[in-house]
């Protein structure tokens, strides 16, 4: 009973008609203010990297945690573009928010809602959330509001389709485990398909053609584990399609521009070797079965995946808060917004305000991480020191400011090759190397970052399995 005191109990009515089911939602409902001796709350917006940091690292002895997202788990995104093929099963790149932090689990104050966050109130300290609701027979969403002592916005950004028409209705991204489920489903669909008699060359090469927009790491790390795919099981297990199926990678400038030159070279040698063709050029419209590129020229497809970066999404274009440089809700050097009290912001959806002097960080799983663990740890000294209530902490001595330090990249190309650039930026020296000493490397570094033990004990497992057996071709 303790841990619904301060929620207004749900009604629902149903209403019965013969060939459907309806339902009516709840009231609008609330978790109210904090009050003591009850613990200040944590209003999280997010799951992803930045979030799930924090909340891993929050003292739950000083704070209660509420987490907000759509989603209820992490997803490890390095490993994302593995799933779409089958050499790693779905479930190995999804961590539970209850297993990151257990307090939302089994503590009396503490909550993960999968819902929106819609509107936030920075003057009463309330975020407006709405549920989501999906499939048959269920409820219509419904509206919600929660208090905050401290609130972290860590909701991320979306993929940028920079107003090319059709990219949203034709084109799949790859940032969610839903996503590469669905390339997986349409890849082996057409792949399916176009074995079909009555299906003319011409229509199965369009079907069989996958192309990937974007040259960063996720379009060339999707191309290599697909022209894997294509080369080790494809090949061997429909032989009627193998002259069929390719792979092209289309990017505007060069692939891997973050990467060291002679890294860059040996990525596209080893693609082009793996059978990916590389295009430099622009889209300019994207059709249901072919893409237009600047030049005029068309590019038939059976499947699309949209890589090109990320920005901010519509929830944080519209929230009233101050806004660093691209659109990101801007902070200062403790990841505060400083004309709203008691909020923070952390992850991609972040940057720092021009006055801070300061450029604006890159929109990676490592600067997001960073940002988390070191807002816990402020904010844990802040709620050791007795801040942590909503307008508290004001005044406090902070410590010193958050400093980002680039632990380097990398990158698989597929074929047991991957790069590694360890330079702290473009413009500084340092030890990059590729080939499959990279591969090693690349493959260890992910398995130890992965969140769990269990986890990490799905992906050594998968890994052996598409080794010795290849890759499932089930289409599920």
């Amino acid at each position: 009973m303790y841990r619904f005191k301060n929620l207004t109990r749900f009604t629902t009515r149903v209403t019965h008609h013969t060939r459907h089911f309806n339902t009516v939602a709840p009231a609008i409902s609330s978790l109210g203010p904090t009050k003591k001796p009850d613990k200040p709350r944590i209003v999280v917006l997010g799951s992803g990297w930045a979030g799930c940091r924090l909340m891993k690292g929050i003292d739950t002895s000083i704070y209660d945690v509420v987490c907000v997202s759509p989603r209820n788990h992490m997803v490890f995104t390095p490993l994302l573009a593995s799933t779409c093929v089958g050499t790693l099963e779905f479930r190995s790149v999804a961590e539970p928010i209850g297993r990151i932090q257990p307090a939302i689990s089994h503590e009396p104050g503490s909550f993960f809602f999968l819902a929106n966050c819609k509107r936030l109130d920075a003057k009463n300290h309330e975020v407006h959330c709405q549920t989501i609701t999906e499939g048959v027979q269920t409820l219509e969403p419904w509206d919600f509001k929660i208090s905050y002592d401290k609130l972290v916005i860590a909701s991320g950004a979306e993929a940028s389709s920079f107003g090319i028409k059709g990219v949203k209705e034709h084109a799949i991204f790859l940032r969610e485990v839903h996503h590469a489920q669905e390339i997986r489903r349409k890849l082996l669909l057409n792949l399916m398909l176009s074995d079909v008699p009555g299906v003319s060359d011409e229509e199965k090469r369009r079907l069989l053609h996958c192309v990937v927009v974007g040259g960063g790491p996720t379009g060339v790390e999707f191309s290599g584990e697909l022209s894997d795919f294509i080369m080790r099981d494809v090949r061997q297990r429909y032989t009627h399609v193998q002259d069929y199926i390719h792979v092209t990678l289309i990017e505007a400038n060069d692939i891997l521009s973050s990467f060291d030159d002679r890294l860059r070279v040996y990525a596209t040698t080893q693609l082009t070797k793996s059978g990916v063709r590389l295009v430099h050029g622009t889209v300019k419209d994207v059709q249901p079965k072919k893409i237009v590129l600047s030049d005029g020229t068309d590019v038939p497809y059976g499947l699309l995946v949209w890589s090109t970066g990320v920005g901010p999404s519509s929830f944080i274009r519209d929230l009233d808060l101050p806004k660093a440089p691209g659109g990101r809700i801007g902070v200062d050097e403790w990841l505060r917004v400083p004309s709203a009290p008691d909020i923070f912001a952390i992850g991609d959806c972040s940057g720092y305000l021009e006055s801070t002097g300061k450029q604006t960080l890159p929109a990676l799983a490592q600067v997001a991480e960073r940002e988390g663990k070191y807002l816990a740890a402020l904010l844990n000294k802040i709620g050791k020191e007795g801040g942590g209530y909503a307008n508290g902490g004001s005044g406090m001595e902070l410590g010193a400011p958050f400093v980002y330090k680039h632990l380097g990249s990398m990158a698989t190309v597929g074929s047991y090759k991957a790069l590694v650039d360890l330079r702290q930026s473009k413009e500084t020296k340092g030890l990059s190397i590729s080939g499959f000493t990279s591969w090693f490397i690349w493959r260890s570094a992910y398995l130890t970052r992965v969140v769990s033990w269990r986890n990490r004990f799905y992906v050594a497992i998968n890994w052996l399995t598409t080794f010795v057996f290849g890759r499932d071709i089930s289409r599920i």
